[in-house]
């Protein structure tokens, strides 16, 4: 597959912008592809090749590209006011969305991106509890920013051991006291939440995870993990928070809560809560979340909730309700013919392979493990091998992500994913 201009608007892009990539983990090999369309699960890039695409804009795009009721939503709204900086009715008309579809929805509050919503929960759990200090788990992600980005995949070397892991920053230039409010433990494990609590139980205002694994391999959780973490953090004073930001909208109409039946106190959203358009919310009891209006905790933001954005949530919205959620229960029901015919394909012809994750967003690992339950688990993958098998499936013409992970939209169809398996079983054939 020619990737000629992709190439030469990489060598442009790097005397403008860092890196020539506006995010870094889009840098991926073998080139940073540069695309100009996308309709349905296609993409097509500058040299005219076409994929089908299993990145979704690194999961937004729930509905897939350019689904008729956003981009009618959006234009509509692109030729009226895009922001007001004051009060419009699709707040109120997608806050109540919300509240009608996520279970820990009493309230909401709209920002921009995931990261903030983090900051923002964060800072709710620490004045309603009075206390200051966050437990989170290796290997989760909670955004980018000094306070949260801490144990996120770190080396073997560094995590320290499994009973007492090593509290570790995770890039150059933050300063360490970004970690001193933050308890570290490894994931799927009660025993090891019961160890932290009752060392610390005092000081602890929140438990944060994502409710499945996401962003290190796709893991889900044991029976009953959630439900027991939240009990523990109950008995001690606690809150509970889901980082539902990839799960919110994806695994159910009302997430991973709505799936597991577990309803935290508090929980962050984004990617597919407005189908591809920059938009984030915190939920949750209004107690916590009222915080913000007698000025105990301070919020604010000029872009939050401008009408751009929310009308397209609203379309999205409405349309991931509409039918008792048909469309989030057809993307998954795809993602898991996808999933069993990769881990199928693999079984075949003897890769030692695991797929793990739900229908709509799952992973695939080059590994001896018969299990993944928590991220330790993932460092046994062969990285070098996914590697090899993405950019052979990249040259199929099948486009996922650079960790592996592979997400379904509501408009991928049989034929997609048939002709995905087809183009996964040739690129087996080549490992």
């Amino acid at each position: 597959m020619d990737w000629t201009q992709s190439r030469q608007m990489l060598e442009r892009a790097r005397l403008s912008l860092t890196g020539g990539v506006s995010s870094p983990f889009r840098a991926k090999a073998p080139v940073p592809l540069y695309f100009r369309d996308g309709r349905g699960c296609r993409l097509t890039d500058v040299d005219d090749n076409t994929y089908i695409d299993y990145t979704l804009a690194w999961g937004p795009v729930i509905l897939g590209h350019r689904h008729p009721r956003m981009v009618e939503a959006v234009a509509a709204q692109a030729s009226a006011a895009h922001i007001y900086g004051a009060q419009h009715a699709a707040e109120i008309e997608v806050a109540e969305r919300v509240q009608a579809m996520v279970p820990c929805a009493e309230r909401v509050l709209f920002t921009g991106a995931g990261s903030e919503a983090v900051q923002i929960a964060w800072r709710l759990a620490r004045a309603f509890t009075g206390r200051n200090r966050i437990l989170k788990f290796e290997g989760h992600y909670h955004g980018w920013m000094d306070s949260a980005l801490i144990s996120y995949k770190p080396a073997a070397a560094a995590a320290g051991s499994e009973q007492t892991p090593n509290v570790v920053l995770s890039s150059a230039g933050q300063v360490p006291n970004s970690a001193e409010n933050v308890h570290i433990a490894i994931w799927n494990r009660v025993e090891a939440v019961e160890q932290v609590f009752a060392a610390h139980g005092a000081g602890i205002a929140a438990v944060m995870m994502e409710p499945v694994l996401c962003n290190s391999g796709c893991i889900l959780p044991g029976d009953g993990y959630l439900a027991a973490v939240a009990d523990i953090a109950h008995r001690h004073g606690a809150l509970i928070i889901f980082d539902e930001v990839i799960t919110g909208f994806r695994m159910a109409p009302g997430g991973a809560q709505q799936f597991y039946g577990v309803t935290p106190d508090l929980a962050t959203f984004g990617k597919a809560i407005a189908a591809g358009l920059p938009l984030s919310a915190i939920a949750g009891r209004r107690d916590i979340m009222e915080q913000t209006v007698t000025g105990v905790v301070s919020f604010g933001g000029t872009f939050n909730g401008n009408p751009l954005t929310l009308a397209g949530a609203r379309a999205a919205l409405e349309e991931l309700s509409r039918d008792d959620g048909a469309a989030l229960k057809h993307a998954n029901a795809m993602g898991a013919t996808l999933r069993d015919g990769l881990r199928e394909a693999a079984r075949r012809r003897g890769i030692p392979c695991l797929v793990t994750g739900f229908g709509a967003a799952f992973a695939i690992h080059f590994t001896g493990r018969t299990e993944l339950v928590h991220y330790r688990h993932t460092l046994d993958d062969d990285a070098a091998k996914l590697r090899r098998f993405l950019t052979l499936l990249l040259e199929e013409g099948v486009n996922a992500l650079p960790d592996g992970r592979f997400y379904t939209s509501a408009v991928h169809q049989p034929s997609d994913i048939e002709q995905t398996l087809a183009a996964a079983g040739r690129a087996m054939d080549r490992l």
